[in-house]
């Protein structure tokens, strides 16, 4: 009689654990590719049409969905935790002297729109967060970068108070930097190709004049640091108004490695564009994407797969908001 009991003892123990293992899988579940190929098939393609409708109405949206991407997921988790408003509850992200000069967030409601039209209550705006750097990337005549994974979630609340601490300042030091990219995974050949981001966007007169004023840093080209005083003339800018110099005035909205030919040349605006090219740790690297565009955005799609990849939200953590800007009232 036991023997015969045995084999539906074992089924039900069998059974109990397949139960465990899908809580246990739906709780802890990984990022994957095309993660909405049921759920909501054209969530890509309308995330990169909306990237595309915007970049020709507002063109530097590209610019600002890839820095989007480095603030939210160097901050805890690529969870969207940026895109939150100050509500009862919640401060902003947004407010700290970190996110100076980000704009645009306005156009990631026109993202979700259209994906909740599509498919309700679907698409997170993690994922949104990481898709439309992707394609903002290929517009900006990037890399074009296969590999992201979809499957986050949102954040039900912000970091604020740990956007200082986790947020690289302009001023920090090349070991300070490679040091916070360590913390989450990236190593330094894929830090010094994620810095190559400065090749597009500006840098506002705020947070250069310290090296022109009252003396000029004598690690800047004397030539360009004329240009740059031309572009801030005043060692006290009004931090409101829009006073900036590019990033790179060859290629300005071109994903390209003009910017490390431009800071071996000592034509880099901060403190951490000099730093990447002296530090041994850095110059080898430095060198080999000035002199190779290929081997660059090659680097730089390693970095930002690595990078959109950090400490995510998956299965049952976090939500699906409706609106980016806001945690769900339910």
């Amino acid at each position: 009689m036991a023997s015969a009991k045995m084999p539906f003892c074992r089924l039900a123990f069998f059974c109990l654990l397949l139960q465990l293992f899908s809580i246990f899988h739906i709780g802890n579940a990984e990022l994957e590719m095309n993660y909405y190929r049921e759920s909501c098939p054209r969530a890509e393609e309308i995330i990169r049409q909306q990237v595309e409708t915007l970049y020709y109405k507002h063109g530097n949206t590209a610019v600002s969905w890839l820095r989007n991407l480095f603030h939210d997921c160097v901050v805890k988790s690529c969870d969207a935790s940026l895109l939150l408003e100050t509500t009862s509850g919640v401060e902003s992200e947004q407010k700290s002297t970190r996110s100076f000069g980000m704009r645009n967030f306005k156009y990631v409601k026109f993202i979700k729109d259209a994906l909740e039209k599509e498919c309700p209550g679907t698409v997170s705006c993690a994922d949104i967060v990481a898709l439309s750097a992707r394609d903002g990337i290929v517009m900006l005549k990037g890399p074009k970068i296969d590999m992201i994974k979809t499957g986050r979630r949102d954040s039900r609340g912000s970091y604020l108070n740990d956007v200082q601490t986790l947020v690289p300042n302009h001023n920090d030091s090349i070991s300070s930097v490679l040091s916070n990219f360590n913390s989450i995974g990236i190593d330094v050949e894929a830090t010094v190709a994620l810095l190559g981001a400065h090749s597009v966007g500006r840098v506002h007169c705020v947070n250069l004049v310290h090296r022109l004023y009252p003396t000029i840093d004598p690690t800047l080209d004397p030539n360009y640091a004329l240009y740059l005083k031309k572009r801030c003339p005043s060692p006290n800018p009004d931090p409101n108004a829009v006073l900036y110099s590019r990033n790179d005035r060859e290629t300005p909205m071109v994903v390209d490695n003009m910017y490390y030919k431009n800071i071996m040349a000592h034509k880099g605006l901060l403190v951490i564009d000099d730093e990447l090219a002296s530090d041994p740790r850095t110059a080898p690297f430095v060198a080999k994407m000035a002199a190779d565009n290929g081997y660059f955005h090659e680097q730089f799609s390693r970095g930002v797969r690595l990078l959109s990849e950090t400490n995510p939200l998956t299965g049952d953590q976090g939500e699906i908001r409706k609106d980016c800007r806001y945690v769900n009232s339910n």
